[in-house]
C-alpha cells in the first residue's frame, strides 16, 4: 500500500483536546492538507496550550 492509499491518522493534544487530522491538515499554522504527523518537525507544538507532538495520541472518530 503506498502512502497515498493509506488512511489518514487523526490526533489529539492530551493536555487541551485540540484535534489533529492529517486529512485537514491545520492551514492557520502552516501545516496544508494531507500533512502527514511523521512529517511534522518535532519542534512543532500544539498551537492551543504548547505541548509538543510527544503529547499527542492517535484517536479514532
Amino acid at each position: 500500500m503506498t502512502e497515498t492509499e493509506t488512511e489518514f491518522k487523526t490526533l489529539m493534544c492530551l493536555v487541551c483536546g485540540w484535534i489533529y487530522s492529517e486529512k485537514d491538515g491545520a492551514p492557520s499554522e502552516g501545516l496544508a492538507p494531507g500533512t502527514r504527523w511523521d512529517d511534522i518537525p518535532d519542534t512543532w507544538t500544539c498551537p492551543e496550550c504548547g505541548v509538543k507532538k510527544e503529547d499527542f495520541t492517535m484517536v479514532e472518530f
